[in-house]
């Protein structure tokens, strides 16, 4: 048995060898055969397949992605204007409750407002009648000084007559004397005439301050009686109410406050050099268009407004600039004071540019075109902005084609067959033009989770062309799954 399976083993063995023997000899005559031309022959040039599309002249208005928080510029702090109980209060003053202009909110007790007022009148009537009896009072002064004049003519016509009788020696030195007496007594009185005039003057003039005074009392009364019901100045939405029915309040003590909806602004930070872009020539900032978009779960919420302004200062320790944008929005928007929202500003256009897959350039702009006879040629643009997966570029030879996406075969002098971004691929072995990940290895960022994320890269001692592209990639509406585990496991290493 042993020597029939060792008799077929070499039968086997023999066979390849006669195999072997007859594909050698089949080479050698092949090889012996066939011209020298035909063996002399280079080999066909290997080419590639590869997605392509033209450079086409465009005009695009850019965008700038960040984020910031709404603001009210027109709150109103309702205050007390004197102490009291509260007597009234409406069943719309409450946290959240949305109020007309006019409406009555609450009502302090007017009884203590009202004796105040009643006091000021009569004051005011006292002060009234003060006035007039000083003006009565003067009156009769100057009648009597007018009176005290003319005796003063008489007596002063007695002592001339009485010297000119002396000097013809019918009258004495002694009537003279005494006619001389007369008239200084009547001067005195006139002098004293004078002062009461002068001092009846001065009463008007204090009863006159009197009853200023009063009137100021009496209106500054009726003010506060008044502003024991307080009602809304506008319309508006009632935040921080901190009192009771019952309560008694103190003078300018907080009662609430009232938001004004329709006046709505966000406040939000960029940096510097997304600020230049907002820049005229003569360095004024542009009312370029603003989106503001609300995440609410699932929901989003949009409203749009206008740049407006830019912060008088610079935080200590804060780079870029924080600016304002006005809302338009209406009394039903569903945005509050301090939610924090995506900002969306839109840039002045660009002209002449074109663009391009991320995946066409190089970090620095260099890109593929196509040549004469197929081939690649390098040449390096000029990346304006980088927005989501595609560049917007300048600096490039419009009309040409060029590689949507550069696979590690292909570079300078490699032939390629062209494929047009509008042609079908054949199948799951050609790249795409411009990738994108699954639907299932990105996710959508709740806003605090983005913050933190933006925080860490801004922590973080990687270069800034680096720290720049991820922060880009972090503030689109869908983020990379392996993008977000690298940057916290980063993160965790540092800490």
């Amino acid at each position: 048995m042993r020597f029939v399976l060792r008799g077929i083993m070499g039968l086997f063995l023999f066979a390849v060898m006669l195999a072997a023997i007859g594909f050698g000899g089949y080479r050698f005559y092949s090889a012996v055969t066939t011209p020298r031309e035909a063996r002399m022959q280079p080999p066909a040039e290997r080419s590639f397949m590869a997605n392509t599309a033209t450079f086409e002249a465009t005009t695009v208005a850019p965008t700038i992605t960040a984020y910031g928080q709404i603001r009210s510029w027109r709150t109103l702090q309702l205050r007390a204007s004197s102490d009291g109980r509260l007597v009234e209060m409406a069943d719309t003053f409450r946290d959240g409750a949305r109020v007309k202009a006019g409406d009555v909110l609450l009502r302090i007790d007017p009884a203590e407002a009202t004796s105040r007022l009643l006091d000021a009148q009569a004051n005011l009537a006292d002060a009234q009648s003060d006035k007039a009896e000083a003006e009565e009072a003067i009156g009769a002064a100057e009648r009597e000084l007018e009176a005290t004049r003319q005796q003063v003519e008489l007596r002063k016509q007695a002592l001339d007559r009485q010297k000119q009788l002396m000097e013809k020696g019918y009258s004495t030195m002694a009537l003279v004397e005494q006619e001389q007496l007369a008239v200084a007594s009547i001067e005195q009185s006139l002098n004293n005439r004078l002062q009461s005039v002068v001092s009846a003057r001065k009463r008007i003039e204090r009863t006159d301050f009197a009853v200023k005074r009063g009137e100021v009392a009496v209106s500054d009364a009726e003010r506060i009686l008044q502003e024991t019901t307080v009602t809304a100045p506008f319309d508006g939405i009632l935040d921080t109410v901190g009192v009771t029915l019952g309560r008694r309040v103190s003078p300018n003590e907080a009662l609430a406050n009232l938001i004004d909806p329709t006046a709505l602004e966000v406040r939000f930070s960029v940096s510097t050099e997304q600020f230049s872009r907002l820049l005229d020539t003569q360095g004024r900032l542009l009312p370029q268009p603003v989106r503001v978009v609300l995440g609410l779960g699932e929901r989003k919420i949009e409203a749009r407004g206008l740049l407006e302004r830019v912060a008088a200062v610079v935080g200590e320790g804060e780079a870029g600039r924080t600016l304002f944008a006005s809302l338009d929005v209406t009394a039903d928007t569903v945005f509050r004071p301090g939610d924090f929202v995506t900002v969306e500003v839109e840039e002045p256009a660009l002209t002449g540019v074109a663009l391009l897959p991320a995946s066409a350039a190089t970090e620095d702009g260099r890109v593929l075109v196509v040549g004469e006879g197929d081939r690649l040629e390098e040449i390096q643009t000029r990346i304006l902005r980088r927005r989501g997966n595609e560049l917007i570029v300048a600096d490039v030879p419009f009309g040409k084609d060029f590689v949507r996406e550069r696979l590690p075969q292909l570079g300078t002098g490699i032939r390629i067959q062209k494929r047009p971004a509008n042609q079908p691929q054949p199948g799951p072995a050609v790249a795409s033009g411009t990738p994108s990940a699954p639907a299932s290895d990105v996710v959508t960022l709740d806003p605090e989770r983005r913050a933190a994320l933006l925080a860490q890269l801004e922590a973080s001692n990687m270069p800034q062309d680096r720290k720049t592209r991820l922060i880009e990639a972090l503030k689109q509406p869908e983020v990379s799954k392996a993008l977000i585990e690298r940057i916290e496991a980063r993160a965790g290493r540092r800490g």
